[in-house]
């Protein structure tokens, strides 16, 4: 591989237990790093989840649509390469849907 993969994170917010396994496997490997996310939908527990993974503020999102509309438009090698989706099993389909339509 020639660069570390670039993940984003929808759900698994500060404290959120399968968020800590997801981003634990994957470092597993040393190949993946985690640039953005959209954590939770209250914004201070949002923010703060970010801070705690030393993510730069501008990736932080308020929600997984603005997620991958903005980091559709970055350049290759700097956008996410996949999503992480760690929330309730009812919402993942919908949000798999959405940001899969962004990333062609």
């Amino acid at each position: 591989m020639l660069r570390k993969l670039n993940m984003g994170m929808v759900g698994g917010r500060r404290g959120a237990f399968v968020g800590g396994i997801h981003r634990m496997a994957a470092r597993l490997d040393g190949e993946i790093d985690l640039v953005a996310g959209a954590f939770s939908s209250d914004p201070e527990k949002n923010k703060q989840s970010g801070k705690d993974l030393f993510l730069d503020p501008q990736r932080v999102y308020g929600g997984y649509q603005r997620m991958a509309k903005t980091e559709a438009g970055l350049l290759a090698g700097k956008s996410i390469d996949f999503v992480s989706i760690v929330t309730h099993h009812f919402a993942k389909t919908g949000i798999a849907g959405y940001v899969s339509t962004r990333f062609r």
